[in-house]
């Protein structure tokens, strides 16, 4: 497992690069140029401006998240062609410079979903929160711009400027199915694999946050069969999955120890990290400790250990923790507490199975 930490760029992050450098076993960051719009190519220059200000930190960019797919290749119009070929373009730079995995979503219009991103919690923490009821009556366009007004910094799947057109994204979005996004999605794959493949780059879909329906638009990405049906749209190790425990962890019916059994060899990027569900669907995201949520974090690591995943991971989304003033989800102090805890799983169950075999090596003899 390699260890990795997300990091927004300069001046649009509260936490340094040379302090990420800090947190032990933590080797890359996971990045991407969050003021390009979604469908245009990125630029070379400004590539390598994040590869030097990385490598100058002691840190790799193995990991870019996210390429946005642009809503034109979710909907299938035929203006997709080009955005595709700006997508087959920027895959080309980034395997130039060496990144290896690439995260990406397919969600229509919304990559995430929260209705408070800063919950307060009993021990005086504060946290990103869902309260389904509030989803099924809110307005989208009162949820966007509060979210928006949360921070000065960007958040990462609401910049305004993609979602400025929310009206008529949704017009757009009016008779579109399961079915025709499961089309869309096949049609995206064929086309960026192969590039994808030439360049060395593995591509990691991210489930969809929540796992289920918001606001009447179709989501593909929830569970076990659907990631099995994603799989062989495309069958190749080229074509995967970033596993996160917490989007669908959402949903207690996903079993994430089976899916990483399953699916181990097509996941090359994990995100790491616990949510609380409470009994009327609502829930907060926690503490990475297992006993803070109802995921099992510890299971989570130990099937890792069990397949010998050797791919990327991050923990993901954090609490608000010490007073900390950071972007919603992404502070320095949890998140560094968490890939503590993590390694302190990974490691224990790596002493574990180094007894093991030696226990049976004394009892060969």
């Amino acid at each position: 497992m390699k260890m990795t930490f997300r990091w927004f760029g300069e001046g649009n992050d509260t936490v340094p690069l040379s302090y990420i450098n800090q947190i032990p076993g933590t080797d890359g960051i996971v990045w991407s140029l969050h003021d390009v719009a979604a469908g245009e190519e990125w630029p070379m220059e400004r590539i390598l401006e994040i590869k030097q200000q990385a490598e100058q930190a002691g840190l790799h960019i193995d990991v870019v998240e996210s390429v946005n797919v642009h809503e034109d290749i979710k909907l299938g119009l035929p203006s997709r062609d080009l955005y595709i070929d700006n997508y087959k373009k920027t895959i080309e730079k980034l395997g130039s410079v060496g990144v290896k995995v690439i995260c990406y979503n397919f969600m229509p219009i919304f990559d995430w979903l929260r209705t408070d991103l800063h919950k307060p919690m009993g021990d005086g923490s504060t946290a990103l929160f869902y309260e389904k009821s509030r989803i099924a009556d809110a307005d989208p366009f009162h949820l966007v711009a509060e979210i928006n007004s949360n921070s000065e910094l960007t958040m990462p799947g609401w910049e305004p400027e993609r979602l400025q057109h929310l009206t008529s994204l949704f017009e757009a979005y009016q008779g579109v199915t399961e079915a025709h996004l499961w089309e869309n999605l096949r049609y995206f794959l064929n086309e960026i694999i192969p590039v994808a493949t030439r360049n060395g780059i593995r591509m990691a879909i991210h489930p969809d946050d929540p796992p289920w329906s918001v606001f009447g638009l179709p989501r593909i990405m929830t569970c076990q069969e659907n990631f099995r049906t994603f799989l062989k749209l495309y069958d190749s190790p080229y074509n995967g999955i970033t596993l996160c425990s917490g989007s669908l962890g959402a949903n207690p019916n996903n079993d994430i120890i089976a899916m990483i059994h399953e699916f181990g060899d097509r996941i090359p990027f994990a995100h790491i990290r616990n949510v609380r569900v409470f009994e009327n669907g609502d829930f907060i995201e926690t503490s990475h400790r297992t006993q803070d949520g109802t995921v099992d974090i510890a299971g989570i690591v130990r099937a890792y250990h069990e397949i010998g995943f050797t791919g990327y991971a991050r923990p993901d989304h954090g609490r608000h923790i010490w007073d900390e003033q950071c972007r919603p989800g992404y502070g320095l102090y949890d998140r560094a507490l968490g890939i503590m805890y993590l390694w302190g799983l990974w490691d224990a169950y790596q002493l574990q199975h180094s007894n093991t075999v030696k226990e049976e090596k004394v009892s060969s003899l």
